[in-house]
């Protein structure tokens, strides 16, 4: 899971460090730069798939200009200025630079990657490098080196802590490595409809594309908790009892919907949209082959305001279940009120831009959550359009 994200020089983020959790809110103004953040993460994502192409970066949520305003084109003289990403992981670090030539029909190339540790680097010289690190943290400690015996003593005390480390580490490694298919989703009313069974990107498209296959997936787990999870998440629907989802190939692209107050089934061609959102986002994290890490931009798109209060509380306790991460950009209020400050793992983020038009952040917390004019708690949602939190429009 990514812990910290250090931005310089792209779009409008000129230079910016975030600490984030596992579910990361981004409300603000249109145009402040909360895609721009959402969008350094597919650039070093498709980095990691050597495939910085527009027609890689485009099906996964990017928008691409040109390679000018890619850059954060506050000074033309810096129009040749290289992209710097840097990204933080438990036991791990990451650091990103790109450049581009500003020509037509030429890519972005990745010039300098750093890694502290590498999944690549057989195991072998990983072990190595721990017993080093452990005989260097004891010689710290000790203030003195250590001579040849004491360095064997050493090794043979702690051989087997050592070996947990390395394990522990690899299993972190893997886990890291897991994020680097990033994709910033954007369902959409027609794709989730018409159920297609194919998109360019799999097993999900940014749209929707693909849910129906994805569903008859799950539902051949072994493991049937996966697909009752689902149908249980649907439950926030009160008029709604049951779900058909057709499992081997389905012939025809369709699931049946049971309404409880109906005494004929239908498809989710008719479907509400809100329900098919739904049924989107509590796939999309559940499913085993969705990525570890990903962003929904707005969020709230169709849904009603009480129903995106109640969303966020079960994206949550799903998201820590099925071990996924992430990032939510918002509009509406209500959304903010399914959110608990008092959970480290719950990030909220005010995202603005200052007078030099640098996209910037305020991580909002329970110490400075606002209060009323009587020092009793405000709802978030109550304090986002008093305008306590800042991120609405100042010019109206």
């Amino acid at each position: 899971m990514i812990e910290k994200i250090h931005i310089q020089n792209f779009k409008s983020i000129y230079d910016l460090e975030i600490e984030v959790g596992r579910i990361n809110v981004f409300i603000g103004e249109n145009g402040s730069g909360k895609s721009n953040l959402l969008e350094a993460l597919v650039f070093v994502s498709a980095s990691e798939s050597n495939m910085l192409s527009n027609e890689f970066l485009f099906p996964r949520g990017m928008r691409v200009p040109e390679p000018e305003l890619m850059r954060s084109a506050f000074d033309e003289g810096e129009r040749d200025k290289n992209i710097e990403i840097n990204l933080n992981f438990k036991e791990t670090f990451k650091k990103f630079i790109f450049k581009h030539d500003n020509q037509e029909y030429t890519t972005w190339i990745e010039v300098e990657k750093e890694k502290i540790y590498n999944l690549e680097t057989d195991e072998s010289k990983l072990y190595e490098h721990i017993k080093l690190m452990l005989i260097k943290n004891i010689e710290e400690d000790l203030e003195k080196p250590l001579n040849s015996s004491q360095k064997k003593e050493v090794l043979k005390t702690f051989q087997k802590e050592t070996k947990d480390k390395l394990n522990l580490l690899i299993k972190t490694l893997k886990n890291n490595i897991d994020f680097f298919n990033f994709i910033i989703y954007s369902p959409e009313n027609t794709a989730l409809r018409i159920f297609q069974k194919e998109g360019q990107i799999q097993p999900l498209g940014i749209n929707g594309e693909g849910l129906l296959k994805l569903l008859t997936v799950i539902n051949e787990y072994e493991d049937q908790s996966y697909i009752e999870t689902i149908i249980e998440s649907l439950q926030l629907f009160n008029w709604f009892e049951d779900i058909n989802i057709p499992k081997d190939t389905p012939q025809e692209d369709k699931v049946m919907i049971k309404d409880k107050y109906l005494y004929k089934e239908f498809t989710q061609r008719s479907a509400n949209e809100g329900f098919l959102f739904i049924l989107f986002y509590i796939t999309l994290i559940v499913a085993k082959e969705t990525p570890k890490a990903f962003a929904i931009d707005n969020i709230d798109a169709s849904l009603n305001p009480k129903l995106c209060t109640k969303l966020m509380t079960i994206l949550t306790e799903l998201s820590k279940k099925y071990d996924k991460q992430i990032f939510l950009t918002t509009h509406n209020p209500a959304i903010l009120d399914g959110i608990n400050l008092n959970d480290e793992e719950q990030k909220l983020f005010v995202v603005s831009r200052n007078k030099k038009g640098y996209t910037r952040t305020k991580n909002i917390t329970v110490e400075n959550k606002p209060k009323s004019s009587d020092d009793e708690p405000l709802k978030l949602s109550e304090a986002f359009l008093r305008g306590y939190l800042g991120g609405l429009p100042k010019g109206f």
